[in-house]
């Protein structure tokens, strides 16, 4: 297994605190908890929409929240241009479909590591969705 240099990552407690600080500014300037969940809805119904905009038109969720590009989606689309940057920056962006450590446990199929990250991606979203969140 490879190491990297730990001197190229943040600090985790300067990293905490400048997401907790973010998020402070956040609630204080916009009255609303950022987050990811909301976002991932909407940009299913943007899609399916480009398909039947009828049929989205009538789902109850779409009807009280019209799908669309705001301030909670951009968000998110920040959340990756930053983590990107952040790891050019660091140098320590690598593409890899089965990161090492997964690699060295299971093995290096890609197959099984997609269907299982799938699954997980499935029950956090479902957590989330069942919180409100």
């Amino acid at each position: 297994m490879q190491q990297t240099d730990k001197e190229n990552y943040w600090n985790p407690y300067i990293a905490g605190a400048c997401a907790g600080l973010v998020l402070v500014l956040s609630v204080w300037f916009t009255g609303k908890y950022f987050g990811a969940s909301t976002s991932f809805v909407r940009s299913a119904g943007l899609i399916e929409k480009i398909f039947s905009a009828e049929r989205v038109g009538r789902m109850d969720y779409f009807v009280k929240t019209v799908p669309k590009i705001e301030w909670q989606w951009m968000f998110v689309l920040g959340i990756l241009i930053g983590a990107l940057v952040a790891s050019r920056l660091s140098e320590t962006f690598k593409l890899q479909a089965v990161p090492d450590m997964w690699q060295d446990r299971f093995g290096s199929g890609i197959i099984g590591r997609a269907i299982v990250a799938f699954l997980g991606g499935l029950v956090a979203m479902f957590g989330a969705r069942l919180a409100g969140g």
